[in-house]
Protein backbone atom coordinates (compact mmCIF):
# COMPACT_ATOMS: atom_id res chain seq x y z
CA UNK A 1 0.00 0.00 0.00
CA UNK A 2 1.27 3.45 -0.78
CA UNK A 3 -0.66 5.56 1.04
CA UNK A 4 -2.57 3.63 3.79
CA UNK A 5 -1.21 1.52 6.20
CA UNK A 6 -2.88 -1.63 8.15
CA UNK A 7 -2.45 -3.58 10.87
CA UNK A 8 -4.74 -6.60 12.23
CA UNK A 9 -4.38 -7.08 16.36
CA UNK A 10 -6.49 -9.11 18.32
CA UNK A 11 -9.55 -9.05 15.53
CA UNK A 12 -9.00 -5.18 15.08
CA UNK A 13 -8.15 -4.11 11.41
CA UNK A 14 -6.75 -0.71 11.94
CA UNK A 15 -7.01 1.04 8.98
CA UNK A 16 -3.98 4.81 8.88
CA UNK A 17 -4.38 7.36 6.30
CA UNK A 18 -0.73 8.12 5.75
CA UNK A 19 -0.16 11.30 4.16
CA UNK A 20 0.49 13.27 7.14
CA UNK A 21 2.68 15.70 4.66
CA UNK A 22 -0.62 16.59 2.72
CA UNK A 23 -2.63 16.42 5.87
CA UNK A 24 -3.74 12.71 4.83
CA UNK A 25 -5.69 14.50 1.87
CA UNK A 26 -6.83 11.82 -0.47
CA UNK A 27 -6.20 10.99 -3.87
CA UNK A 28 -7.27 8.23 -6.35
CA UNK A 29 -4.78 6.30 -5.40
CA UNK A 30 -5.81 6.58 -1.74
CA UNK A 31 -9.04 5.24 -2.51
CA UNK A 32 -8.28 2.74 -5.11
CA UNK A 33 -6.40 1.44 -1.96
CA UNK A 34 -9.36 2.03 1.10
CA UNK A 35 -11.73 0.50 -1.47
CA UNK A 36 -9.40 -2.83 -1.76
CA UNK A 37 -8.73 -2.79 1.98
CA UNK A 38 -12.50 -3.09 2.70
CA UNK A 39 -13.09 -5.58 0.20
CA UNK A 40 -11.03 -8.16 2.12
CA UNK A 41 -11.89 -7.14 5.35
CA UNK A 42 -15.14 -7.94 4.72
CA UNK A 43 -14.32 -11.37 2.82
CA UNK A 44 -11.73 -11.97 6.19
CA UNK A 45 -13.48 -13.93 8.71
CA UNK A 46 -10.51 -12.86 11.75
CA UNK A 47 -11.42 -8.85 10.77
CA UNK A 48 -13.98 -8.55 13.87
CA UNK A 49 -13.67 -4.74 13.67
CA UNK A 50 -11.93 -1.55 12.01
CA UNK A 51 -10.85 1.35 12.74
CA UNK A 52 -9.87 4.18 10.40
CA UNK A 53 -7.33 6.71 11.56
CA UNK A 54 -5.15 9.38 10.19
CA UNK A 55 -1.28 9.92 10.60
CA UNK A 56 0.35 12.94 12.33
CA UNK A 57 -2.16 15.70 13.23
CA UNK A 58 -4.84 15.57 10.91
CA UNK A 59 -7.65 12.79 10.35
CA UNK A 60 -8.24 13.81 6.74
CA UNK A 61 -8.14 17.10 4.80
CA UNK A 62 -10.51 16.32 1.56
CA UNK A 63 -9.36 15.67 -2.12
CA UNK A 64 -5.81 17.26 -2.93
CA UNK A 65 -6.22 19.68 -5.08
CA UNK A 66 -2.47 19.91 -5.71
CA UNK A 67 -1.48 16.06 -6.88
CA UNK A 68 2.00 16.49 -7.82
CA UNK A 69 1.69 20.07 -8.49
CA UNK A 70 -1.33 20.03 -10.59
CA UNK A 71 -3.79 22.61 -10.62
CA UNK A 72 -7.13 22.83 -11.05
CA UNK A 73 -7.36 25.63 -13.71
CA UNK A 74 -10.31 24.01 -15.83
CA UNK A 75 -11.03 27.01 -17.93
CA UNK A 76 -7.54 26.22 -19.46
CA UNK A 77 -8.66 22.30 -19.98
CA UNK A 78 -11.21 23.74 -22.61
CA UNK A 79 -14.50 23.64 -20.11
CA UNK A 80 -14.62 19.87 -19.74
CA UNK A 81 -13.74 19.96 -15.83
CA UNK A 82 -11.79 17.98 -13.40
CA UNK A 83 -10.55 14.61 -13.56
CA UNK A 84 -13.02 12.32 -12.16
CA UNK A 85 -12.29 11.02 -8.92
CA UNK A 86 -13.66 8.13 -6.90
CA UNK A 87 -14.11 9.82 -3.70
CA UNK A 88 -17.78 8.71 -4.03
CA UNK A 89 -17.31 4.81 -4.49
CA UNK A 90 -14.73 4.73 -1.41
CA UNK A 91 -17.38 6.76 1.15
CA UNK A 92 -19.72 4.26 -0.15
CA UNK A 93 -18.37 1.36 0.32
CA UNK A 94 -16.95 2.05 3.79
CA UNK A 95 -20.66 2.59 4.50
CA UNK A 96 -21.53 -0.62 2.92
CA UNK A 97 -18.66 -2.34 4.94
CA UNK A 98 -20.44 -5.44 7.07
CA UNK A 99 -17.47 -5.15 10.04
CA UNK A 100 -18.24 -1.99 12.63
CA UNK A 101 -16.38 0.62 11.51
CA UNK A 102 -14.58 3.08 14.24
CA UNK A 103 -13.47 6.64 13.34
CA UNK A 104 -11.01 7.68 15.82
CA UNK A 105 -10.11 11.60 14.63
CA UNK A 106 -7.19 12.40 15.52
CA UNK A 107 -7.40 16.07 14.14
CA UNK A 108 -8.98 17.90 11.04
CA UNK A 109 -11.79 16.23 9.45
CA UNK A 110 -12.36 18.66 6.41
CA UNK A 111 -14.97 18.31 3.30
CA UNK A 112 -14.04 15.01 1.84
CA UNK A 113 -12.46 13.74 4.95
CA UNK A 114 -15.59 14.80 6.85
CA UNK A 115 -17.52 11.96 4.33
CA UNK A 116 -14.77 9.64 5.52
CA UNK A 117 -15.96 9.76 9.37
CA UNK A 118 -19.33 10.14 8.39
CA UNK A 119 -19.17 6.85 7.05
CA UNK A 120 -18.15 4.85 9.83
CA UNK A 121 -20.46 3.80 12.50
CA UNK A 122 -19.08 5.05 15.53
CA UNK A 123 -16.87 8.64 15.89
CA UNK A 124 -14.24 9.06 18.81
CA UNK A 125 -12.59 12.18 18.65
CA UNK A 126 -9.62 14.39 20.58
CA UNK A 127 -10.82 17.87 21.29
CA UNK A 128 -8.24 19.50 18.56
CA UNK A 129 -10.51 17.58 16.20
CA UNK A 130 -12.38 19.96 13.97
CA UNK A 131 -15.16 18.99 11.19
CA UNK A 132 -15.85 21.34 8.45
CA UNK A 133 -17.19 21.40 5.07
CA UNK A 134 -15.75 24.59 2.69
CA UNK A 135 -16.88 23.12 -0.46
CA UNK A 136 -19.14 26.49 -1.07
CA UNK A 137 -16.43 28.81 0.04
CA UNK A 138 -14.32 26.91 -3.36
CA UNK A 139 -17.48 27.35 -5.67
CA UNK A 140 -18.07 23.29 -5.32
CA UNK A 141 -20.98 21.21 -4.09
CA UNK A 142 -20.50 18.83 -0.89
CA UNK A 143 -22.09 16.21 -2.89
CA UNK A 144 -21.47 13.00 -1.54
CA UNK A 145 -21.59 14.01 2.27
CA UNK A 146 -24.73 15.97 2.16
CA UNK A 147 -26.57 12.50 2.12
CA UNK A 148 -24.69 11.40 4.77
CA UNK A 149 -24.63 14.17 7.02
CA UNK A 150 -28.13 14.55 6.90
CA UNK A 151 -28.37 11.09 7.51
CA UNK A 152 -26.43 11.50 10.44
CA UNK A 153 -27.69 14.44 12.30
CA UNK A 154 -31.27 15.47 10.54
CA UNK A 155 -31.70 18.64 8.32
CA UNK A 156 -31.33 21.31 10.99
CA UNK A 157 -27.69 20.83 11.98
CA UNK A 158 -27.05 19.73 7.94
CA UNK A 159 -28.06 23.08 6.72
CA UNK A 160 -26.07 25.11 9.21
CA UNK A 161 -23.09 23.39 8.13
CA UNK A 162 -23.37 22.80 4.90
CA UNK A 163 -24.85 26.76 4.29
CA UNK A 164 -22.46 28.55 6.75
CA UNK A 165 -19.32 26.62 5.45
CA UNK A 166 -18.28 26.94 8.87
CA UNK A 167 -15.42 24.87 10.52
CA UNK A 168 -16.91 23.59 14.18
CA UNK A 169 -15.19 22.12 16.78
CA UNK A 170 -14.97 18.73 18.94
CA UNK A 171 -17.35 19.88 22.07
CA UNK A 172 -20.07 21.32 19.36
CA UNK A 173 -19.54 18.13 16.74
CA UNK A 174 -20.80 16.38 20.10
CA UNK A 175 -23.16 18.33 20.94
CA UNK A 176 -24.99 17.87 17.81
CA UNK A 177 -23.93 14.14 17.50
CA UNK A 178 -21.35 14.07 14.90
CA UNK A 179 -18.75 12.38 17.03
CA UNK A 180 -20.21 9.81 19.82
CA UNK A 181 -17.21 10.83 22.59
CA UNK A 182 -14.56 13.42 22.88
CA UNK A 183 -11.25 12.34 24.77
CA UNK A 184 -7.84 13.71 25.41
CA UNK A 185 -5.47 13.19 22.51
CA UNK A 186 -3.39 10.67 23.89
CA UNK A 187 -6.48 8.77 25.62
CA UNK A 188 -8.06 8.32 22.19
CA UNK A 189 -6.04 5.40 20.85
CA UNK A 190 -6.43 3.55 23.96
CA UNK A 191 -10.56 4.44 23.98
CA UNK A 192 -10.47 3.36 20.37
CA UNK A 193 -8.94 0.37 20.42
CA UNK A 194 -11.65 0.01 24.29
CA UNK A 195 -14.81 0.25 22.47
CA UNK A 196 -13.98 -1.16 19.22
CA UNK A 197 -12.63 -4.74 21.44
CA UNK A 198 -16.59 -4.31 23.20
CA UNK A 199 -17.76 -4.45 19.99
CA UNK A 200 -15.93 -7.56 19.08
CA UNK A 201 -16.91 -9.73 21.86
CA UNK A 202 -20.73 -9.04 20.42
CA UNK A 203 -21.38 -11.85 17.61
CA UNK A 204 -20.48 -11.79 14.09
CA UNK A 205 -23.22 -12.26 12.53
CA UNK A 206 -25.74 -10.29 14.97
CA UNK A 207 -23.73 -7.18 14.17
CA UNK A 208 -23.52 -7.68 10.61
CA UNK A 209 -27.67 -8.10 10.74
CA UNK A 210 -27.77 -5.21 12.78
CA UNK A 211 -25.39 -3.08 10.60
CA UNK A 212 -27.92 -4.14 7.44
CA UNK A 213 -30.94 -2.82 9.48
CA UNK A 214 -29.22 0.13 10.47
CA UNK A 215 -27.87 1.04 6.65
CA UNK A 216 -30.52 -0.15 4.60
CA UNK A 217 -33.78 -0.01 6.32
CA UNK A 218 -33.12 3.53 8.25
CA UNK A 219 -30.77 4.35 5.70
CA UNK A 220 -32.66 2.26 2.80
CA UNK A 221 -32.24 5.47 -0.50
CA UNK A 222 -28.41 6.22 1.13
CA UNK A 223 -27.02 4.82 -1.80
CA UNK A 224 -29.30 6.50 -4.38
CA UNK A 225 -29.04 9.74 -2.70
CA UNK A 226 -25.32 9.37 -2.79
CA UNK A 227 -25.49 8.60 -6.69
CA UNK A 228 -27.18 12.48 -6.82
CA UNK A 229 -24.79 13.95 -4.63
CA UNK A 230 -21.82 12.49 -6.96
CA UNK A 231 -23.66 13.83 -10.10
CA UNK A 232 -24.66 17.79 -8.42
CA UNK A 233 -20.71 17.42 -7.32
CA UNK A 234 -19.29 16.47 -10.75
CA UNK A 235 -21.61 19.32 -12.38
CA UNK A 236 -21.08 21.96 -10.01
CA UNK A 237 -17.51 21.14 -10.42
CA UNK A 238 -17.77 21.91 -14.33
CA UNK A 239 -18.46 25.92 -13.50
CA UNK A 240 -16.90 29.06 -13.59
CA UNK A 241 -17.60 29.76 -10.27
CA UNK A 242 -16.05 26.35 -9.58
CA UNK A 243 -12.81 27.38 -11.15
CA UNK A 244 -12.31 30.46 -9.26
CA UNK A 245 -12.94 28.95 -6.18
CA UNK A 246 -10.51 26.61 -6.37
CA UNK A 247 -7.97 28.91 -8.20
CA UNK A 248 -8.77 31.25 -5.12
CA UNK A 249 -7.88 28.44 -2.23
CA UNK A 250 -4.95 27.56 -4.30
CA UNK A 251 -3.83 31.31 -4.77
CA UNK A 252 -4.62 32.08 -0.88
CA UNK A 253 -6.65 34.37 -1.19
CA UNK A 254 -10.58 35.64 -1.48
CA UNK A 255 -12.65 34.09 -4.60
CA UNK A 256 -14.19 36.82 -6.57
CA UNK A 257 -17.49 35.70 -7.61
CA UNK A 258 -19.54 36.77 -10.27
Amino acid sequence: MEQIATDLTDGILTITLNRPDRLNAWTPTMARELIETFDRADADDDVRVVIITGAGRAFCAGADLERGGETFDWRARGGDGPPRDNGGQFTLRMFECTKPLIAAVNGPAMAGGAGLLLACDLVLAARTATFGLPEPRRGIVAGMVTPLLYFRVGGGHAARLLLSAQTIDAAEAHRIGLFHEVVEADHLWPKSVELAAECARSAPEALQLTKRMLNETVGEHLPTLLSAGAAASATARTTEAAAEGLAAFLEKREPQWK
